[in-house]
């Protein structure tokens, strides 16, 4: 008989830091994994306790992968009501401040063994493989999917010289997905375009979400009256993260929008410039330490107002649809999927934000229906994924790889097509560490640290064409 396909998830983030990219991956495996036609892994960073006292909140470290395995699967057991059936497998990783990014370390494709190696999905495949050296991550599977999940060049031109930034930032990031994926999928039509790609969101909101929402459809349908408070906003307190266009489109209206009150709900590096802010308003408009958007704190409120135009997707804006409650957005790509929602209201300018906010405030959120519930469920979203990267259309018949040769012992066949020569240039030119540093990677990031291979129980070649093998 044929073995089950194998699909090895990788993914820039892990839980407890709450981020889109660790958050949505776990669900992915799960889902994927919950009919058991196939083995799923999932392959996430593990951070040394230095870097995970940068990164995870309120002091949550781990001593062991063991121990961020079971935080992990007890957080899903929360939230799903199935029990799904998945390995996960850590590669080491650091997190560059400067970034507030954690970047892999050393070659993660090896966490894969050669004779599993038939599906890759990279999350983010343009932060996966910017500083990859190893091998290429075309031939070691069969099949490559690129999922992309951040706009990347949005924040970038709101740094110092963005526009020149974002200038090579697109050709890298072109260079090396090309390179490296065979297929790529953009969540929505506000990331870079990149070849190969189509555009489909390919994620679900937590069940959670959803539970909410028909608890609220039960009060609206026995007349009650099922949201008791109005404006809210809640993320990541930057400024890149809505919150400016948001404050400055209250400033610029607060006479048409008198009366209005507004909580904003964040914890981030900007918290404080935003409270500054907030407080010169004349609106009455309050600033909130971060909470879960699942907390009952949210549960009454009618209107969920999000500027934002970074996102690619956002999933609080999708949390929001889910429990029932209607949504103020920008008229941007990144919303594109969430117009085929009743509660959703767009706008194009400020006079076009403070229309749909009054309005919104004045009326009842539709009831969402059967099928616009399902179509925020991850039962949805995992049929899309299947669908759009054609994985169902791949055998699970093992082929011939040859994923054990070496960049550098390959035949000089590989000149001849201009993919491989770019890919053997990316190669070697990652192989040097004062290379790598140009291009901005973490120093000592080639090639595993002790600390990290005892850590994750690594055999001490790791990274130089030996294995990697975790042993929680």
């Amino acid at each position: 008989m044929d073995r089950k396909q194998h699909i090895a998830i990788f993914t820039t983030a892990s839980l407890p830091w709450m981020t889109g990219t660790a958050v949505n991956p776990l669900f992915r495996a799960a889902y994927l994994a919950k009919d058991g036609e196939r083995k799923i892994t999932l392959v996430i960073p593990w951070l040394s306790l230095k870097d995970q006292r940068l990164v995870y909140p309120n002091n949550t470290t781990f001593s062991s992968p063991s121990e961020q395995d079971t935080y992990l699967r007890q957080w899903l057991g929360e939230r799903i009501a199935f029990i799904s059936d998945f390995d996960i497998r850590f590669y080491p990783g650091k997190f560059a401040v400067d970034k507030r990014s954690i970047l892999p370390v050393g070659d993660i494709s090896e966490i894969i063994p050669d004779e599993e190696a038939d599906i890759a999905v990279l999350e983010e495949p343009e932060h996966l493989t910017w500083f990859h050296h190893g091998k290429r991550w075309k031939t070691k599977f069969r099949i490559v999917v690129g999922i992309i999940h951040t706009n990347y060049l949005e924040y970038v031109k709101r740094e110092k010289n963005g526009r020149f930034q974002a200038f090579f930032l697109k050709y890298v990031n072109s260079w090396v997905v090309s390179i490296y994926c065979h297929k790529v999928i953009r969540l929505s039509a506000a990331t870079q375009d990149y070849p190969r790609s189509i555009i489909c969101n390919v994620h679900g909101v937590n069940p959670k979400f959803l539970d909410i929402g028909k608890k609220k459809y039960e009060q609206q349908h026995r007349n009650e009256q099922a949201f008791t408070k109005g404006a809210y906003y809640i993320g990541k307190m930057v400024w890149s993260k809505g919150y400016e266009e948001l404050l400055k489109l209250l400033c610029d209206h607060q006479k048409e929008l008198a009366g209005l009150e507004v909580d904003l709900y964040g914890t981030g590096e900007d918290s404080d410039q935003v409270k500054e802010a907030a407080e010169k308003l004349k609106l009455m408009v309050r600033v909130h330490p971060g909470r879960d958007h699942a907390d009952p704190l949210f549960h009454d409120y009618k209107v969920f107002l999000n500027p934002s135009t970074t996102d690619v997707v956002c999933t609080t804006t999708a949390e929001a649809l889910a429990m029932g409650k209607i949504v103020v957005c920008a008229n941007h790509p990144s919303n594109d999927f969430f117009k085929q929602f009743p509660n959703c209201r767009i706008y194009d300018d400020g006079n076009g934000f403070v229309e749909a906010t009054r309005k919104a405030l004045s009326e009842e959120p539709a009831p969402l229906t059967d099928a616009q519930r399902h179509e925020l469920s991850w039962e949805a979203a995992t049929k899309r994924f299947l669908r759009v990267s054609e994985l169902n259309q791949v055998s699970a018949k093992k082929m011939e790889k040859n994923s054990s040769k070496k960049f550098a012992s390959m035949s000089l066949n590989l000149w001849k097509n201009l993919e491989d020569t770019s890919a053997y240039f990316h190669h070697v030119a990652l192989g040097s560490e004062t290379t790598r540093r140009a291009f901005g990677a973490i120093p000592g990031s080639l090639y595993p640290d002790e600390e990290q291979r005892k850590e994750l129980g690594l055999a001490s070649h790791m990274g130089r064409g030996g294995s990697i093998k975790i042993t929680d």
